[in-house]
């Protein structure tokens, strides 16, 4: 992940300081103050891996596991195995949570058809990684389901067009709260949760989620993913 990218994943609980302009790809043209954490690495608050679990949890019981390609410290893994998913979890750095520490992209085949992560966002834009990222989980190891953690203006952004004509996604997810990613405040965007299944028939279908994850069943109206 790389300092553009920052703005997205949270980390350490300074001080609360300004944010810079967004971008439409989600990101930033400055950031006077914030200070870059090693790597960039900025570990994703329970809420939104909660919320998305309460919705898909039927369909990702469908998987003998769940892969977690950017697991970092494991706070996603942690949230999927408390409720019984079996996962395999890989990094390129080894942050104490047992992962594989192996590149995405030197994974030939797939340890699972599921994917689950809070990607590097600037890998899956189009203007420096090409969408690479998601082109090797979709084209190269043919994922089955993957659901990505993303800034809720990601489907605007310049050259993805051939992306979503190709790979429209099954569900997507507004969350309805701004996400402390940096743990400094005042979060300046929306996020969401943009679902591919190869299961699904028919149009992309959105969904809000809510913080609290006991409020999902009532937001969908009482359906399930």
């Amino acid at each position: 992940m790389t300092a553009s990218a920052r703005g997205l994943f949270r980390a350490t609980g300074k001080a609360s300081k300004p944010v810079a302009t967004r971008l439409l790809d989600g990101s930033y043209t400055k950031t006077d103050s914030l200070e870059r954490e090693k790597d960039d690495f900025y570990p994703t608050p329970p809420e939104p891996t909660r919320a998305l679990l309460h919705a898909e949890i039927d369909r990702l019981r469908d998987f003998s596991c769940i892969w977690e390609p950017a697991a970092g410290d494991g706070a996603m893994v942690r949230e999927m195995e408390s409720l019984g998913l079996t996962v395999r979890a890989s990094d390129l750095v080894d942050r104490g949570c047992e992962a594989d520490i192996r590149s995405f992209y030197d994974f030939p085949m797939a340890p699972s058809p599921a994917i689950v992560t809070n990607p590097p966002f600037q890998e899956c834009g189009w203007g420096n990684g090409k969408a690479r990222w998601l082109y090797h989980a979709l084209d190269n190891l043919g994922i089955e389901y993957m659901a990505l953690l993303m800034n809720w203006s990601f489907p605007g952004a310049g050259g993805l067009a051939p992306f979503w004509a190709k790979y429209p996604p099954a569900r997507v997810y507004l969350m309805r709260w701004k996400i402390d990613f940096t743990g400094q405040g005042a979060p300046p965007m929306l996020n969401g949760w943009f679902v591919w299944d190869r299961q699904h028939k028919g149009e992309t279908v959105l969904r809000m989620l809510d913080r609290k994850d006991a409020r999902q069943a009532e937001l969908f109206g009482g359906e399930s993913a």
